[in-house]
């Protein structure tokens, strides 16, 4: 493999996926990674997740499943970094395959699509399309809850699917996007709150906790500066809401970029929702206004772009450190 540095290979995979997005022509004819690691966490759901166990067995065998699922996650990206130093230029696979596992646009066209829906057809498909993104139940949302819904769910997928990618990346390059890309999808799963994965999810939930804990801080701060493009006093709000907020949530890391994104929005995000089975009674995240809406929307995409700039950038400074 010629001699490239990590940092340069993450600022060509950003850019790939930016412009060009997930190959949808590709997908149709084999799964998208995710597609196969979902699969991988269903199995052994299905195979070591009895209603017959006791929590305590429960909880152990999530303990393997996961065990599993990122031993086999790692086994994968290590050979297919072995795979693709044979080949000529092999830095340009890897790269196409980093850039895969990077959710810059796909994030972006879901939620722009959650905003068009609300301004140009029944309020029944933009929560069609909300639901596309969130957990929750979307069949009684209105028009507030919708943009609510979309703008939380930018703030939160950008750590999950864009910074903290990165961050790992850097870290132990693509067999660590693997193993973190495996253990995020676990947590998507089966890391609920409820009777059928309490036990047997705690381990997935927990060790995506601590994987998320890192680049959840450096996300919401991220935004907090890019807030300076939307003017007068939104980076300063951002940082306050931060401070004041970001522990109201019930996930541990999600508060930090939702918080960062109500600031600069002048919006009230989470408060109470409503997922299958459960309502959960979530304190409200900001100081401003609960009837969002598409405008408000279409803000939080000019700083999920700024977010994925100022990432890059970032990188960048990183890539010429480097060398």
């Amino acid at each position: 493999m010629a001699e490239i540095t990590i940092f340069s290979i993450l600022v060509i995979a950003l850019t790939i996926d930016a412009v060009f997005g997930d190959p949808k022509w590709l997908y149709r004819i084999i799964p998208h990674p995710t597609v196969l690691l979902g699969w991988l966490v269903s199995g052994l759901d299905n195979l070591l997740n009895s209603e017959g166990l006791g929590d305590a067995s429960r909880r152990f065998l999530g303990i393997v499943a996961v065990a599993i699922l990122l031993g086999v996650a790692g086994a994968v990206g290590w050979g297919l970094l072995d795979f693709f130093k044979t080949l000529p230029y092999g830095w340009v696979w890897q790269t196409l395959a980093i850039s895969t596992l990077i959710a810059q646009r796909s994030l972006y066209q879901h939620v722009a699509a959650v905003s068009l829906a609300l301004k140009t057809k029944p309020i029944d498909a933009a929560r069609q399309a909300v639901a596309q993104i969130v957990g929750r139940k979307t069949q009684e949302l209105d028009e507030a809850g919708v943009s609510r819904a979309a703008i939380e769910s930018l703030a939160e997928n950008y750590s999950d699917g864009v910074v903290a990618p990165v961050f790992w990346t850097i870290l132990f390059g693509l067999p660590g996007l693997l193993v973190y890309k495996a253990l995020n999808t676990a947590d998507s799963m089966i890391g609920y709150r409820n009777d059928k994965y309490l036990a047997f999810g705690w381990a997935a939930a927990k060790l995506d906790d601590a994987a998320n804990y890192l680049p959840a801080r450096l996300s919401g701060l991220i935004f907090c500066l890019g807030a300076l493009i939307l003017g007068g006093n939104s980076h300063k709000e951002s940082w306050r809401i931060i401070r004041r907020d970001a522990l109201k949530q019930l996930s541990p890391n999600a508060g930090y970029p939702e918080a960062a994104m109500a600031g600069a929005l002048n919006v009230r995000l989470t408060g109470p929702r409503a997922y299958a089975g459960e309502t959960v009674e979530g304190e409200w995240i900001g100081d401003g206004k609960e009837d969002a809406n598409a405008e408000d929307i279409d803000r939080a995409l000019v700083l999920y772009l700024n977010g994925c700039l100022l990432l890059s950038a970032l990188v960048i400074m990183c890539a010429v450190i480097s060398k």
